[in-house]
């Protein structure tokens, strides 16, 4: 996509060719100005912030291996209750999408898979709809093509599911990652049908949100006659369901389109996995306690590629810190991989993974040093593995300590 179809100013093109030149390293031959033009938008045209977002993206990319999400074996039972689909393309051809919100019932989900799970499924997801309006964009030869136009239903929103630290932390965690790793790829968001408590649940995520984000963030409340006409300037009727005012139907009347849209809906119980069943049966867990104002860090050496560092692991009645650290063995350079924090595995088992690379070590922490008071009681399993054909080779940690600390300088205690 060429400078003159994107209509740059002098200024914005001269940010173009400088952001190119610093970033070529890493690019694709996909990677055309429209591309890049994106990450310079989300920094407000500075190519030093561009770099370190498009830089820090590729990173992310690389751990979660982004690139190939399209082939990972969904679970059925997000395919089943997570609410989203196309109906159709806008008047420039971007995709709709719609996603019936109420029917995401996070409570359930995260009661059946894991909250590394979920994240995967808003990637595939993600890069599926980018895919779709990229065909778009070279069918249309609008660039525009390549925004997607997104319209939430809040009709029947629980607030209480997302009162839940666990659901909140989702949530947010979601909307972080969507906002490092895709910017600009919103052109317009209607959330419609909002009722009253859904300024407050807003108010919890805007601060998370960017401003590029919020300003494309159109809100309306459960009034047809606002929300409708909005729409309809940008997309036709034919392209949007019956039930949301368009002309679609399924072929046997259905006016909410469910052979394009899933609308998800409340997990059955018998889908849930037990807190005993949770864990895989072929891994080995470790109980142990880690003392107030203590740590339990398990360190891995990393030789060979293709390595992965795997987690499970719950705590019992109180939360616990949760954090992954990689060290150069020849540089000594340490990256954050997992920032430390205090995570809910208390509530819900927390479960993950990271691609390793190779020469380095990773440092695997539970912190209980902002604790003055309790004593934390933890089951886990932390192993790395190196893919052997069919079979996984599993390495133990090198090296397990406890240590009691005290909190550190700006920590807060527990009650």
């Amino acid at each position: 996509m060429s400078m003159k179809m994107l209509s740059l100013e002098d200024d914005q093109r001269f940010a173009l060719m400088k952001f190119r030149r610093q970033v070529v390293d890493i690019l694709k031959p996909e990677h055309d100005d429209y591309y890049l033009v994106r990450w310079l938008r989300a920094r407000n045209w500075n190519p030093e912030a561009a770099e370190k977002m498009l830089r820090d993206s590729m990173k992310f990319r690389e751990r979660w291996n982004t690139d190939e999400i399209a082939k990972w074996p969904t679970p059925q039972i997000l395919l089943d209750y997570s609410p989203h689909g196309v109906s159709g393309y806008d008047k420039e051809g971007s995709p709709i999408i719609i996603i019936p919100f109420a029917g995401f019932d996070i409570w359930g989900l995260l009661h059946s898979v894991s909250r590394a799970d979920i994240v995967r499924m808003t990637m595939q997801a993600l890069e599926g709809y980018m895919q779709q309006a990229y065909e778009q964009s070279k069918k249309t030869g609008n660039p525009n093509s390549r925004q997607f136009i997104v319209v939430f239903d809040m009709d029947n929103f629980n607030l209480k599911q997302y009162i839940w630290r666990p659901a909140s932390e989702v949530v947010i965690s979601l909307i972080k990652m969507y906002e490092a790793n895709y910017p600009e790829i919103l052109k317009c968001c209607y959330i419609i049908n909002t009722p009253k408590v859904f300024a407050f649940a807003y108010n919890m995520v805007k601060k998370f949100l960017g401003e590029y984000t919020i300003d494309k963030i159109r809100i309306y409340k459960p009034d047809r006659t606002k929300w409708l006409p909005a729409i309809l300037e940008r997309c036709d009727a034919d392209q949007l369901p019956a039930y949301f005012g368009g002309t679609q139907t399924d072929p046997d009347g259905n006016p909410k389109c469910e052979t394009k849209i899933c609308w998800g809906g409340k997990v059955p119980k018998e889908l849930y996995t037990s807190k005993e069943d949770s864990f895989n049966n072929n891994l080995t867990f470790t109980e142990t306690e880690i003392r107030k104002g203590g740590r339990l860090k398990l360190t891995f050496d990393c030789e060979d590629a293709g390595c992965f560092l795997k987690w499970e692991f719950r705590t019992f009645d109180h939360d616990i810190k949760f954090g992954v650290k990689c060290v150069n063995k020849k540089t000594e350079e340490s990256v954050i991989e997992v920032p430390l924090k205090r995570v809910s595995s208390h509530q819900v088992d927390e479960s993950g993974f990271i691609t390793c690379q190779p020469g380095c070590t990773y440092h695997v922490l539970f912190d209980n040093s902002y604790s003055y008071f309790k004593t934390k009681k933890i089951r886990y399993s932390v192993l790395m593995t190196a893919p052997l054909n069919d079979e996984e080779q599993t390495m133990a940690p090198i090296a397990v300590t406890e240590e009691e600390t005290s909190p550190a300088d700006g920590s807060t205690a527990e009650d």
